[in-house]
């Protein structure tokens, strides 16, 4: 399992960012994200966008002015939300010299390779309410690709199967692997478990802690997680470490603790599970000290 220095700060309403290091992407854009990462901030290579709200996206027009150069950095943003290309061309005229930004709408089944063997993919979650063929919403997934050789080789010898390769061509002897090594759920209510199956590491919201908070949307709400929806759910995956944010600031931190406690004994979540208390900004995450351990 491959490990990664990840910085974030998530609070529900106010802002929400997470920076991966050693990828140099960032999930989000919330307020406070440069002031943060200073010169760090200049290893943005990627920024992938979840929706538009304005808690996720206000930190761009700072990370851009600051670290815009030819090319880069590479916004990914849900493909038919209508604040991005509004907020594209607003940024290049008050800001002219990061013309060269890149902007890209996405969705899912697109493919954006961020290294030679890794890649990020969209995925449409439930956040905002829109039609099925619209995007304004999208979860992600860090992929690691390999290739491997296929199975029904496996008895041969290297000669033989060196024979193969130049006979039928490389893809006769082996076949693509891809791993998700991490995945940034967005704001969402829960999904089916197999939609998180295998990771590596999640990166989860969980807004509400229970009660009768509103999660489906209404006239002015869009859907968000409970904390026990999401610790279950995870119960049911093959997730080796979550980290959890996105809190609502109307939660103590020892409420927030004494109910991931209670649920993760519930659910016997043994894996590592960190937290994002609601004000506080984590540094290298995945070596702080697990709420449940």
């Amino acid at each position: 399992m491959k490990t990664f220095t990840i910085t974030g700060y998530s609070t529900a309403l106010f802002s929400t960012w997470y920076f991966i290091d050693e990828l140099g992407i960032l999930f989000d854009a919330g307020d406070g994200v440069t002031s943060t990462l200073l010169q760090k901030s200049r290893k943005i290579q990627h920024v992938f966008l979840s929706h538009a709200d304005r808690d996720h996206i206000t930190g761009l027009l700072q990370l851009n002015q600051l670290n815009a150069r030819d090319g880069l950095p590479v916004i990914c943003y849900p493909r038919d939300g209508q604040s991005y290309p509004a907020l594209e061309a607003f940024t290049k005229k008050f800001d002219p010299h990061i013309a060269t930004t890149v902007w890209m709408p996405v969705a899912p089944g697109d493919e954006i390779w961020i290294k030679n063997d890794m890649l990020v993919v969209p995925l449409r979650n439930e956040h905002v309410d829109a039609a099925p063929d619209t995007v304004r919403s999208l979860s992600y997934k860090v992929m690691q690709t390999k290739r491997k050789l296929r199975p029904e080789l496996a008895g041969l010898s290297e000669d033989e199967i060196k024979i193969i390769s130049r006979e039928k061509g490389k893809e006769s002897t082996t076949m693509e692997v891809r791993t998700n090594i991490l995945s940034y759920s967005g704001d969402t209510p829960v999904a089916n478990p197999e939609t998180w199956q295998d990771a590596e590491i999640l990166i989860h919201e969980a807004t509400f802690l229970g009660g009768e908070e509103m999660v489906a949307p209404n006239s002015d709400k869009h859907r968000h997680s409970r904390l026990e929806e999401v610790i279950e759910m995870v119960s049911a995956t093959r997730v080796q470490q979550l980290i959890l944010g996105h809190f609502s600031s109307r939660y103590s931190a020892e409420e927030i603790d004494q109910r991931l406690r209670q649920l993760c004994d519930r659910y016997a979540l043994n894996i590592p599970v960190f937290r994002l208390l609601p004000g506080q900004t984590v540094r290298d995450i995945l070596h702080s000290q697990p709420i449940n351990h």
